[in-house]
């Protein structure tokens, strides 16, 4: 799993702004899902969704806050069933991993260059690029691990987060390059909701001098100095792929030197999707589709059918759920996620979900994005951003870059009532009942 890498940012989902070949394999050889979205747009509560298959209002993890670790976790479940268990590199949850026999992770953050990892506990600082790391230690963990049973490993790197500093190899890769700008590049936000205007993630306004890294050139127009941080942001974030999919492909190619690929399960995910540009954004928590949108490819031989394509919804909730099955155990009750299973091995169930619950709290800390909840189907999208009492509604067939809010045109005010009507269902049968609406945790982590 890699941190903020947006799906548009990968080849195989056909980005205009780089290549990852070693990504790519998974989707060359298992599935790749176009509808993997997640249930709340910010590391932590991703992080802790993905790992209990629930949402944030259940398990206690709506914005930056500790995970409370004695709740019952994929890792737990697979260990009870004898997996050997292992999390190495970005945890970004506060409180120590659990379920878990080895674990050699990165302290909140953890930083790109000669990083420290906490291993079992103890502190060492390491020297070295972060990514790299982070993969020799997964490969030394699948050395060591005992022979005998079978593994469940969590190798999730920090790259490419925020501030965005490649290591010495990629650094330049991009810099020859004109970056293509996104068409929504130039938007205006003239239909929307005011939290659109009021959030603090734009290229040209809030991007800061440690993230563009030099001086940009003098005489520059305001758009020209859009333009010029747009490229520099982009180069230093697309250079972090760049080795983040290289070390995919040492992960990649050591399981198929020892034999092991034949029979592991390899998933290649985001913990969100990333604004690159789009919107004249950087980051994500908007539920628009840029981070909404996660990556997900899975390779499985012998049972998922290479080079296929999945539209399915699939949200992070249920990536737990679709593990446990796919190592034959039993899905626990209280999981609010469902196993797509079916849907990997070309055998989506007629009932698969049509619709999916979004919430997002984190405010006003670092990007003033306004907390909001809302409703995904395979046509309409419907948000509604409560602390300012309005609403957004796109047609994705008709707008997909979401740029024209239809909730106050007479024409869909019938589409808006059926929605509502479904928003609410799910939130009911979610068991959404506002915990966290007007009292989140404190930022612990």
């Amino acid at each position: 799993m890699a941190d903020d890498h947006a799906a548009h940012a990968i080849s195989s989902y056909g980005s205009r702004v780089n290549r990852t070949p070693q990504i790519d394999r998974l989707a060359k050889e298992g599935v790749r899902l176009t509808h993997c979205f997640v249930t709340n747009s910010i590391c932590t509560p991703s992080r802790a969704a993905i790992i209990t298959g629930k949402y944030s209002h259940i398990n206690g993890v709506p914005v930056f806050n500790r995970f409370d670790g004695s709740q019952p976790t994929l890792a737990k479940h697979l260990q009870a069933a004898g997996y050997h268990t292992g999390m190495i590199g970005k945890w970004h949850l506060g409180s120590d991993p659990t379920g878990f026999d080895y674990w050699n992770i990165l302290p909140g953050q953890g930083v790109y260059h000669n990083p420290v990892l906490i291993e079992m506990g103890q502190r060492k600082k390491h020297r070295g690029y972060v990514t790299d790391l982070i993969t020799d230690f997964s490969l030394e963990f699948l050395e060591k691990r005992p022979k005998d049973r079978p593994f469940f490993l969590m190798c999730h790197h920090k790259a490419p987060h925020r501030p965005w500093q490649p290591d010495e190899k990629h650094a330049k890769l991009f810099a020859p390059q004109v970056i293509p700008e996104p068409k929504t590049f130039d938007d205006d936000y003239a239909t929307r909701s005011d939290a659109a205007r009021e959030a603090t993630m734009r290229i040209d306004r809030d991007l800061q001098p440690g993230d563009y890294k030099q001086a940009p050139p003098p005489g520059l127009s305001e758009a020209e100095l859009k333009k010029w941080k747009y490229q520099r942001y982009m180069q230093d974030y697309l250079a972090c792929v760049a080795s983040v999919d290289d070390n995919v492909g040492r992960l990649l190619d050591y399981l198929d030197k020892t034999g092991l690929a034949a029979n592991t399960i390899v998933i290649y995910t985001s913990d969100q999707g990333f604004f690159l540009g789009d919107h004249n954004w950087f980051d994500k928590r908007f539920m628009y589709e840029e981070s909404l949108r996660m990556p997900f490819l899975v390779r499985w031989p012998g049972r998922i059918k290479p080079g296929t394509v999945s539209d399915a919804m699939v949200l992070n909730v249920d990536f737990a759920p679709m593990l446990l099955a796919a190592a034959g155990l039993e899905v626990p009750r209280d999981m609010q996620g469902r196993s797509f299973l079916p849907v990997l091995l070309g055998q989506a169930p007629a009932d698969w979900r049509t619709a999916m619950y979004y919430r997002y709290y984190h405010y006003p800390q670092h990007h003033r994005v306004q907390p909001h909840y809302g409703l995904r189907t395979a046509r309409y999208k419907l948000i509604y951003f409560n602390k300012l009492d309005q609403w957004e509604l796109f047609d994705l067939q008709a707008d997909p870059c979401e740029l024209k809010n239809l909730y106050r045109d007479p024409a869909h005010a019938e589409t808006v009532r059926k929605l509502k009507a479904e928003l609410y269902r799910l939130k009911r049968e979610l068991g959404d009942e506002n915990r966290f609406e007007n009292d989140v945790p404190k930022d612990d982590v």
